[in-house]
């Protein structure tokens, strides 16, 4: 009998992890709480894709973008729980496993390029929004003033490309230096309560604007006389599809840890996950609606695809009122510095398995880390001095990468059914979905082509 426990002993000192888990185990620790992965996704979900959900009202009116925002959260529900089922089904802790399982290596390439294209596209829309809040930005014939030229002037230093790349300098580069995700807690805590400013802030200033009367008429439904075409109304869905895309992930939690499956693994009750999803959904749906609804009251037709660069007509006349209004603009935008560094931690661990798969950790081997570094960050700076409004990369993203990830890829893996466990109804659910997404993205890319001014926003 002693010879066995000093076999159990030595065995638990070749595997450290097994002592930490009996450990939590004696403790009676049991995971996270249903509340914690409500926050955990909802905090994916909620990102910059809320600064465009006002222009979707604009071009939808408010009743119609109401109802396609609950058609897209039922779609991002349906999907959620096409990879749940999966997931206990199968052995695949991760959704490039689960596109592996069902399609081999050519599926689990295929996800894992979507995602460094959509982590990628999300680096860009930081960056054009950070630069809209130091330098501004121009819709048709409007010019709004940047934070930097409202209070220095119009300099050199204070446009557009210098802007970025001193915020790229000195804050960004420090941040994703940083070799492990966990060395960011502070800054990610950071982040979250520079968002609860923006949005506190933003909506006390629509209620107030409100209570005195200074709010815009709204549009119910659109208005076909200005916005030229039904088909116009195709170009909302790709913003609303990026706000709901919670299915990213990375290489694993050690990497990006918020993410689908992470989250459902630190579960007390892997079970639970389903409901935390579909009361995140609500979640977000509800706040989606919110901002919309106050933005668009509170600027009207002259709301911009970045709702942030409205905010220069606030506050003029009065010190409170431009403190205020700094106060707006730069909680954001800090907030997107600062999550800045957890997208290109996504990004660079894809990068590092596709092209190194073989290569020892790449927090050990500097060179390598510098280049997946750099390059990406180089070439997120270079995109989004070139192409100055975030309506384009919504327009991208959600009608590609995102419309896949979202619902192609979760309806294919219903459809290709190596579980058997797909019944007749999922498999036309399924059908349904892949359809539907085809439809609006392809008619959503075919009228921003065919539109001289690039934005129905």
């Amino acid at each position: 009998m002693k010879g066995k426990e000093e076999r159990e002993t030595e065995s638990r000192i070749e595997i450290p992890l097994l002592e930490k888990l009996d450990d939590e185990e004696e403790s009676g620790e049991k995971g996270a709480s249903l509340a914690s992965a409500v926050f955990n996704i909802s905090t994916t979900m909620i990102g910059a894709g809320i600064m465009s959900i006002p222009a979707t009202f604009k071009v939808l009116g408010v009743f119609p973008a109401l109802i396609v925002l609950v058609i897209v959260a039922i779609m991002g529900d349906i999907t959620g729980e096409y990879m749940l089922r999966y997931t206990h089904s199968g052995k695949s802790t991760t959704y490039a496993g689960l596109m592996g399982e069902s399609f081999g290596r050519v599926g689990s390439l295929a996800l894992q390029i979507c995602v460094m294209i959509t982590s990628f596209g999300c680096l860009i829309i930081y960056l054009i929004i950070i630069g809209d809040v130091l330098s501004g930005t121009h819709s048709g014939s409007t010019i709004h003033t940047g934070l930097l030229q409202e209070w220095f002037g119009f300099y050199w230093w204070t446009s557009r490309a210098f802007a970025i790349l001193f915020v790229v300098i000195l804050v960004i580069l420090p941040l994703v230096l940083f070799r492990r995700v966990d060395s960011l807690r502070y800054t990610s805590l950071l982040a979250i309560l520079l968002a609860l400013v923006f949005v506190v802030i933003s909506s006390i200033l629509a209620i107030e604007a409100m209570l005195e009367g200074k709010t815009q008429n709204l549009k119910l439904v659109p208005d076909f006389s200005r916005q030229g075409s039904i088909l116009s109304l195709f170009t909302t869905i790709p913003v609303f599809m990026t706000a709901f895309g919670y299915q990213l992930n990375g290489k694993g939690a050690e990497h990006y840890a918020i993410s689908f499956h992470p989250i459902r693994a630190e579960l007390g009750e892997p079970s639970d996950m389903r409901v935390a999803i579909r009361i995140s959904l609500v979640i977000c749906a509800f706040f989606y609606f919110c901002i919309g609804f106050f933005g668009y009251l509170l600027f009207g037709d002259s709301i911009d695809a970045d709702m942030l660069v409205n905010f220069d007509q606030i506050g003029h006349g009065t010190m409170i009122g431009l403190v205020i209004n700094a106060i707006v603009r730069l909680s954001y935008a800090v907030h997107l510095m600062l999550v800045f560094p957890l997208i290109n931690f996504c990004l660079r661990a894809n990068l590092d398995e596709l092209f190194f798969p073989d290569k020892p950790d790449l927090a050990k081997d500097t060179p390598r880390f510098i280049c997946l570094t750099s390059i990406p960050l180089v070439l997120a700076y270079l995109v989004a001095i070139a192409i100055p409004s975030i309506w384009y990369c919504f327009q991208i993203l959600g009608s590609t990468t995102v419309v896949f990830l979202i619902l192609i890829f979760p309806s294919s893996i219903i459809l290709r059914d190596i579980h058997g466990i797909s019944t007749s109804w999922d498999k036309v659910v399924a059908v349904l979905l892949v359809l539907a997404a085809l439809f609006t993205s392809t008619i959503a890319m075919w009228t921003n082509l065919s539109t001289t001014s690039g934005s129905t926003a």
